[in-house]
């Protein structure tokens, strides 16, 4: 006893046997030929049959398996089996489906012949001249035999089958003039085939994208050939395939099986689609990605769903088991700053990955340069130090998210002293409006291009980064405010445990020799500097300016007032707290309880406020550490060691259990 009838002679009857097999539905297979049989193979969970069967066999299959839900995926000019069916099912009181297949609307054809008949097309033929490559099938065959001299002219492509070639035989049809092949067919091969057979004509059925209409349609135009199309000879209603699936997997609570593909696409122009890509995106039943990706790639007849957000897209493929091979579209390569990452965490590492061509890899070929000593970034969706990036790297590319992100750059670059910086923009990369520019920071200041574009700079005097903090007190502009000497700051910055992202506080910073080393330190982070003095303020901006510290932010005002509005911090350094000590660790700790901080204290009342609040807050890893530094001086031909006040080095890390 089956749960699915299926009357299967078309492609797409195949392929929902395939579908049922696959997901362990029970299910019985009808026909008509052995061949359709071979071509289903040894299933486990499906009974095959090729009888034909009559209206009244029919009725008596259905009865006999409790009234199982009824397919129709005959072809589309089998229309007397399609009304026993209907017949069959309607005295049975069974569940009926019509599985159609796409139908290519006759205005689409342009340059094509269009008919209602194969007689019709024989009455067309039978007025023009040249070879003539026939694919409407062995049942038709007869119908040439109505064209004089068709023995020579007409070529007829049928299957292989023994039945078959002893009837066309019989009609006529014999040597080179008979093709005995089993398809699909590409459109290369359709091509190679009317070539070869001098075909100025080619007819065929309205067989839809299974049947291979689009690929004798676009073989035909590339000969020069008539192509001469059979329209369907009566007006149906029905289901795609798709919906079919979909009925089915709701019918039988069936959950997704789905092969997930994420695809790069390249540029956006399907000139740089590799062959893989392509051959997934074809063979896909259902394409997901953005507008601009869907649009670039998208194939006539193919579902879509328009969506990049990752939990969006694993939620309806979910929702929609019917589909069994998807492609999610991607920009540029699927490695390179795309949403794989996210994608891999929601569906899963068994997704297969089909790589494309990155956009650093296509635009640094443009220019000419290689890629393989450059830092690569990207700005698009994320806030990333170009100019920290630039100051340390004499070859930078980067991917670019705002129209004004060229001139920003060039701005900042201006300020920061670096003029000769080399950039290059480029934009719509691989389209035909493609726009590729060079120039130095002065002739990118009013630029305003596309979102979606990316930059090379090229730095020939980018400064060497150092390994280590520890920058000279005389590098740093200081006038009559007071300054962390290097000692201490090496220690302080030693304690304070930074990493490459850190978001750091300097609370009371002074002239902003700790933000300085923190936002040096901290390059793809970003340092607040909080100060309250309207001269040191200033000498914040020109130090900030001097050393190219382009990720430090400079807060005037009196903290904890002033942090109330900043990003959370990780990590933070108190040089001075104008009695707020504790004021300004509560705050700390209120934005990130594991917060990692240094206090430098000199005064011991400063010492003591500071032990008080280690007490009473949520704070672990508490270290107090005191350093005297001792330079020499010369004195004549003499050097004697003057010592400094000692320093008290504060640090703890806040417990959030």
């Amino acid at each position: 006893m089956c749960k699915v009838i299926v009357f299967a002679g078309t492609t797409e009857g195949r392929q929902i046997a395939e579908f049922l097999e696959k997901r362990q539905v029970s299910a019985h297979i009808c026909v008509a030929t052995e061949y359709g049989e071979q071509l289903l193979g040894d299933n486990k969970h499906l009974e095959i049959s090729h009888e034909r069967f009559n209206q009244g066999q029919m009725e008596e299959l259905i009865l006999k398996n409790h009234k199982p839900l009824v397919i129709d995926a005959t072809h589309p000019y089998a229309a007397e089996v399609t009304k026993n069916i209907q017949s069959a099912c309607e005295n049975a009181g069974v569940e009926y489906l019509r599985v159609l297949r796409e139908n290519q609307d006759s205005s689409d054809l342009g340059d094509c012949v269009y008919v209602e008949t194969v007689e019709a097309a024989v009455d067309y033929l039978q007025e023009t001249k040249g070879n003539i490559l026939a694919t409407t099938g062995s049942k038709e065959a007869v119908k040439y035999t109505a064209l004089s001299d068709f023995e020579n002219r007409v070529f007829l492509r049928v299957l292989s089958l023994p039945s078959v070639v002893e009837e066309c035989a019989r009609l006529g049809f014999q040597g080179k003039n008979l093709l005995c092949m089993q398809g699909p067919f590409s459109k290369d091969f359709n091509i190679a085939l009317l070539r070869q057979l001098d075909c100025k004509y080619m007819v065929t059925k309205m067989s839809g994208k299974s049947g291979g209409f689009l690929e004798k349609l676009e073989a035909a135009r590339a000969c020069g050939c008539t192509l001469v199309v059979v329209g369907r000879p009566l007006k149906e209603t029905g289901i795609s395939l798709q919906e079919c699936k979909r009925i089915l997997c709701k019918k039988f609570s069936l959950p997704s099986q789905a092969e997930i593909s994420l695809v790069g696409i390249g540029m956006g122009n399907t000139d740089s689609l590799t062959k893989e890509a392509e051959k997934t995106i074809q063979e896909a039943d259902l394409l997901i990605g953005a507008s601009r990706m869907i649009e670039a790639c998208e194939k006539k007849e193919q579902d879509v769903y328009v969506e990049y957000n990752s939990e969006k897209i694993a939620a309806y493929i979910q929702e929609h088991p019917e589909y069994e091979k998807i492609a999610v579209v991607l920009s540029g390569d699927v490695g390179f700053h795309s949403g794989a990452k996210k994608l891999f965490e929601v569906l899963g590492h068994q997704v297969k990955v089909v790589c494309g061509i990155s956009s650093v890899a296509y635009f640094m070929s443009r220019i000419q340069k290689s890629w393989d000593d450059t830092v690569l970034t990207s700005n698009h969706g994320e806030e990333t130090n170009l100019i920290s990036l630039i100051r340390n790297h004499e070859k930078v590319f980067s991917i670019l998210g705002k129209t004004d992100s060229v001139s920003n750059l060039a701005k900042k670059l201006l300020s920061y002293g670096m003029n000769e910086v080399v950039l290059y923009v480029g934009e719509r990369l691989s389209y035909a409006d493609e726009k590729i520019q060079k120039g130095t920071p002065e002739n990118f200041v009013d630029y305003k291009g596309d979102s979606l574009s990316v930059l090379y700079a090229e730095n020939k005097n980018c400064r060497q980064q150092r390994a280590t903090h520890g920058i000279q007190d005389e590098e740093f502009l200081r006038d009559k405010v007071p300054m962390t000497k290097e000692e201490v700051r090496t220690v302080s910055l030693s304690k304070l445990r930074l990493s490459e992202n850190s978001i750091c506080y300097d609370v009371g910073a002074g002239t902003g020799s700790v933000a300085i080393e923190m936002a040096l330190r901290a390059y793809k982070g970003k340092v607040y500097a909080i100060e309250k003095k309207e001269l040191a303020v200033e000498l914040l901006k020109k130090n900030k300016e001097r050393f190219q510290a382009d990720n430090l932010e400079i807060v005037e005002g009196l903290a904890p007032e002033a942090m109330e509005d900043l990003e959370a911090p990780t990590h933070a350094f108190i040089g001075g707290s104008s009695g707020n000590m504790k004021k300004i660790m509560e705050l700390l700790l209120k934005k990130n309880p594991e917060i990692r901080m240094v206090i430098n204290c000199i005064a011991l009342e400063s010492v003591s406020e500071a032990l008080e609040c280690l007490k009473t807050l949520p704070v672990s890893d508490t270290e107090i550490l005191q350093i005297t530094v001792g330079k020499s001086k010369e004195v004549g031909r003499y050097h004697i060691m003057m010592g400094e006040n000692p320093i008290y080095i504060i640090s703890c890390t806040g417990n959030c259990q």
